[in-house]
């Protein structure tokens, strides 16, 4: 199994974590952001002595993609970017809604039926979100959708949803269905990457360090109608 850097900063929680053979080593996490561009440095500097004074020498870095904060975003994907380039080793971008979902699937208070829903807080009624299975299967395209009375119906019809993360929050009071149940308290994290970067790195699916960018932030903000309500269902 590899030494991976996983770096996480697309809420405002700032987290950094190294994790080797399957386990996580060390990790840093600070939930009083958002204060990732005087924080990051810091963990990734104590991430670096600690496999300094192990002699470990790290393999690839990983970092969170998005969606999310774009200026959060931005600092993640530069420090490793920076950290690829210096030491040579490839990079790994791991979705944010996925990882989010890492974080809840062995919850025993979630039944194991339910589809998974990561909400990432947006503007107005507005959140990025995917639905997926126990394997992580995309159930609902990841996307930005505007959130109302009738959101999600057609899929909560047939299945119990679980809503989770800071976009759920505003949505508890929309979301009235039966079927619909939130859990509270879920944050996307550095050292919930460990499953989800060392996939990547088996596969060999590293992105390219000079050209790589979170965009998901740009481009759904292109795709998405302006006080037009969505409503994903299958």
């Amino acid at each position: 199994m590899p030494c991976i850097i996983n770096i996480e900063t697309s809420t405002k929680v700032c987290s950094a974590a190294v994790t080797i053979d399957g386990t996580v080593a060390l990790q840093k996490v600070s939930y009083e952001g958002p204060s990732h561009a005087s924080l990051l440095g810091g963990y990734v500097k104590d991430l670096m002595q600690f496999l300094k004074d192990n002699h470990i020498t790290p393999e690839a870095v990983a970092v969170s993609s998005g969606p999310g904060s774009y200026t959060g975003l931005r600092i993640g994907v530069s420090m490793a970017k920076g950290l690829c380039f210096g030491m040579e080793i490839p990079l790994i971008s791991v979705t944010t809604t996925e990882l989010m979902t890492v974080g809840v699937m062995f919850d025993d208070t979630v039944p194991e039926e339910a589809l998974l829903c990561p909400m990432i807080d947006a503007r107005r009624m507005e959140v990025y979100t995917s639905i997926y299975d126990r394997a992580l299967n995309e159930i609902l395209p990841l996307g930005a959708y505007i959130i109302g009375e009738e959101s999600f119906k057609e899929i909560l019809e047939k299945h119990k949803v679980v809503f989770f993360g800071d976009g759920s929050e505003k949505c508890k009071n929309v979301i009235k269905h039966p079927n619909a149940m939130f859990l509270p308290d879920i944050v996307p994290l550095a050292s919930n990457m460990l499953p989800l970067s060392e996939r990547a790195f088996r596969s060999g699916t590293f992105q390219d360090v000079a050209y790589f960018q979170p965009e998901y932030i740009k481009e759904f903000q292109a795709t998405i109608p302006k006080n037009k309500v969505i409503n994903p269902g299958l």
